[in-house]
């Protein structure tokens, strides 16, 4: 059965005198027909950095997420609010990346980290729905399935531009071990952390 999580969080800004209402989010296993929504609320943090989109390429696992996060070696988990996506998250299992622990090593034509078994996938919030707990939900939810699995330690990917998602990863234990050029349509810098996962259990 899929794991559900029902949060509620609400904002308070006195200085412009804004409040908003609590917003009720549930954090699931992604179905073939949030695709729409998945992509919209990446999109929408490509948008705002001024990223390239690329559907037929970079981005094709958005668009098919049956194929692409498949058990038992991918899932994409999505926070959900009246049928409304406003974030989503992944995890890949793999065998353990050869070479010494907390070193980047190259793979087949890619800069890895050694040591890790697994690895966040398509961590993103939509800019609306940002400091409510979105990202940190999911990115707990993410853990703890890779945590479940008896995985030792994460690889995560992340644009040097995304510092909030840095100091996120950080909290939860994770250190840069290096850096890498993505593959993606603007050759993004990109810090790589490695997250110890045994210590955690």
């Amino acid at each position: 059965m899929p794991r559900k999580i029902l949060l509620r969080s609400c904002s308070l800004n006195l200085e412009f005198g804004v409040y908003s209402l609590p917003m009720a989010f549930e954090i699931r296993i992604c179905r073939p027909q949030d695709s729409a929504g998945v992509v919209r609320a990446v999109k929408a943090v490509y948008d705002e950095y001024g990223f390239s989109w690329d559907p037929d390429d970079y981005h094709a696992d958005l668009y098919d997420l049956e194929s692409a996060f498949a058990p038992p070696s991918a899932w994409l988990w999505v926070a959900e609010e009246q049928n409304q996506i406003l974030g989503c998250g992944g995890l890949a299992v793999f065998e353990k990346v050869p070479g010494e622990p907390d070193t980047v090593v190259e793979l087949d034509g890619y800069r890895r980290l050694a040591g890790t078994d697994c690895e966040l996938l398509r961590l993103y919030v939509h800019p609306e729905a940002r400091r409510k707990g979105v990202g940190s939900t999911i990115f707990q939810e993410v853990l703890r399935q890779a945590e479940e699995l008896g995985r030792e330690a994460m690889e995560i990917w992340s644009d040097k531009r995304f510092v909030d998602a840095h100091r996120l990863y950080e909290r939860a234990g994770a250190h840069v071990v290096g850096d890498r050029i993505c593959d993606d349509p603007d050759e993004s810098p990109e810090w790589g952390l490695v997250l110890p996962l045994g210590a955690r259990r």
